[in-house]
């Protein structure tokens, strides 16, 4: 048996789109069910996202902690963001991301893994980077605005955030994916053997 993701798309008989906002909409399919009943299903739709582990020479995660509204909480995440326009290169999005929330660019990117946050009520899918090689990025940094007025910067160990994601403490749902993915990779055929940087991405195909 092979464990593998697969695509496939049952039949939708109506679909509409209740709510439209700024980067995100809703909306409302009518499915088909193996038995032929026809079953309404609401989900957010979204354009992707990209994430990175930016991994430095001490075995440390550069790290970020961010007010989110939607759960009340202060959270301790990697840099993520947007893919800003339909089909952009994740890597490109990666690479500003990097440098917009941390002004730090990184010589060497690889794929850790790729996710769906949420399949049940959410068609997000994240591209989670490692990036390694950090150096601090030229020019001027990047204007913070809303939430980013508050943001804190921090490198932490490896180990701490393993310990910190296994006690229940830390809950971006990229860095807890990035991080375990690191140690395994690790544990495993090692980082050189990670997909290239630009490697395809079916759930959202871009141009290299």
């Amino acid at each position: 048996m092979t464990i593998k993701d697969t695509p496939e798309e049952w039949e939708i008989r109506a679909t509409d789109t209740p709510f439209v906002g700024n980067k995100t909409s809703v909306r409302t399919d009518d499915v088909v069910m193996p038995d032929g009943t026809v079953v309404r299903r609401d989900y957010q739709v979204h354009p992707g996202s990209v994430a990175v582990v930016a991994l430095d020479e001490a075995d440390r995660v550069l790290v970020l902690r961010q007010y989110r509204h939607p759960v009340r909480h202060k959270l301790w995440e990697i840099p993520a963001g947007l893919l800003d326009v339909p089909g952009e290169n994740p890597l490109h999005a990666a690479q500003r991301e990097l440098y917009e929330e941390a002004h730090v660019k990184a010589e060497d990117w690889r794929v850790l893994t790729d996710i769906y946050t949420t399949p049940g009520g959410c068609d997000e899918a994240v591209r989670v980077f490692l990036a390694r090689g950090l150096s601090d990025a030229e020019g001027e940094r990047f204007e913070a605005e809303h939430e980013e007025l508050d943001l804190e910067l921090a490198r932490l160990p490896v180990t701490d955030l393993v310990r910190g994601v296994l006690a229940g403490e830390l809950h971006h749902t990229p860095l807890v994916v990035g991080v375990l993915s690191l140690v395994a990779a690790r544990a495993g055929d090692g980082l050189d053997a990670l997909r290239p940087a630009e490697a395809p991405w079916p759930a959202r195909p871009f141009e290299a």
